[in-house]
């Protein structure tokens, strides 16, 4: 019999910083070696003390910060930022999303995402954003099953 998993998505806490930091580190050494992956990383990628950039975004009302759990423990979480637009209005902008590989397909990302989506509609933003590194079809598809679209590309010439 296959027993199933418990899924569930909290707020995260200060006493969530190290295991965020070290999700954060496991994410972006994933994605060192893929197109775009190590300039996405200089770009926007959290300086160390990592533990520190949580610990500010946690404690930063314009910031988002989700932690998903598998029965109990933490696999996965989310960090979006609320940027104002010169309409007035306001719109989500998700900057971190990870699920660890073993805790992938049993509905972190989907609960991560749709959490993200509510807090977005309860703060009145207008539109969410997210990213994709090029070529990564498993991210670009699980977003626009939440109804993101491209809406632009950006492009770079390494010299």
């Amino acid at each position: 019999m296959i027993t199933p998993v418990s899924v569930a998505v909290r707020d995260a806490t200060a006493d969530d910083c190290d295991a965020l930091a070290d999700a954060h580190r496991l994410g972006h050494a994933a994605v060192a070696d893929a197109r775009g992956g190590m300039l996405d990383t200089l770009l926007r990628g959290r300086a160390e003390p990592i533990e520190a950039t949580f610990s500010a975004d946690i404690a930063n009302s314009d910031h988002t910060v989700l932690v998903a759990t598998a029965d109990g423990q933490m696999a996965g979480y989310l960090v979006a930022v609320y940027e104002p637009l010169r309409s007035g209005d306001a719109m989500m902008r998700v900057i971190d999303l990870w699920v660890h590989p073993e805790a992938r397909g049993i509905g972190l990302g989907n609960a991560l995402m749709r959490q993200a989506v509510a807090v977005a509609n309860d703060r009145g933003c207008t539109g969410i954003d997210a990213r994709a590194l090029p070529g990564d079809r498993v991210t670009k598809n699980f977003f626009e099953s939440f109804g993101l679209v491209a809406r632009t590309i950006e492009v770079h010439k390494a010299l």
